[in-house]
């Protein structure tokens, strides 16, 4: 068996999976809150009863969480623990750009669908909204634009008038009060901001693409944006299954 994580500025996910590449065991935990105590508890959850831990891959965009992380598992299962950039990731995905200053996150998304004859964008809902290029074997870098979740805290926060609001699709623009003209302008502002960039990266490589949605918010767009879309919310993980193998 071997132990994947994903570390988020918002949220962190570890995960047991068995030699066959199912999900045994799923820990959800706020990022900020993580210590030895939070891991230690979560982990002890794991039933891995005869069945050994081979390998732990984790990807992080926060190293102090990824640290504590790293000293807990490795004390507890006598094991290194990567990082996805630690690896030699060229065995799997060609990168034209210097992917010790990509997110390891996205590089991960890459691994997951990269094939030897389709054209990616990964719009991944995150903290940040990222946009992600994959051209048949080659990672060529992306877009990062504010996440949904963080803009629209960051306006409710500073707006005292605002409420907290829940978003949700709607069909009209034009909002009758504060609250529905605050959905409108982040439903039809970032589904116009998706179509937009992704017509921009299209001109751009002169390629067309197949569009995969991921992250927290890919449910509320899946159905507004104005192409053909795929929706898969375990890219992540599965790109870290997949570069385990990497792992000697």
């Amino acid at each position: 068996m071997i132990i994947v994580g994903d570390i988020g500025n918002t949220e962190t996910k570890i995960l047991l999976i068995n030699k066959n590449n199912k999900i045994l065991k799923k820990i959800h935990l706020d990022t900020s809150m993580i210590n030895s105590n939070t891991i230690k508890k979560s982990i002890s959850t794991f039933n891995i009863k005869n069945n050994p831990i081979e390998k732990i891959l984790f990807c992080s965009v926060v190293p102090k969480t990824f640290k504590i992380i790293k000293l807990i598992l490795e004390k507890k299962y006598m094991l290194k623990c990567y990082e996805l950039t630690n690896l030699n990731l060229s065995r799997l995905i060609k990168i034209k750009v210097n992917y010790k200053q990509i997110g390891s996150d996205r590089l991960a998304n890459a691994i997951s669908i990269i094939n030897n004859k389709d054209n990616f964008i990964v719009l991944d809902f995150g903290t940040a909204t990222t946009f992600d290029v994959v051209i048949k074997n080659t990672y060529y870098g992306g877009v990062i634009a504010p996440g949904v979740k963080l803009s629209l805290e960051t306006l409710t926060k500073k707006a005292t008038l605002i409420p907290n609001i829940n978003l949700k699709k709607i069909t009209k623009v034009i909002g009758s009060n504060t609250i529905n003209a605050v959905r409108s302008g982040f439903f039809w502002g970032y589904t116009g901001l998706i179509d937009n960039i992704i017509n921009l990266i299209k001109k751009e490589t002169n390629k067309s693409f197949k569009i995969i949605l991921t992250g927290g918010f890919s449910n509320l767009f899946k159905d507004s944006i104005n192409r053909k879309i795929l929706q898969n919310r375990e890219i992540t993980i599965n790109g870290l299954i997949k570069a385990s193998k990497l792992i000697r």
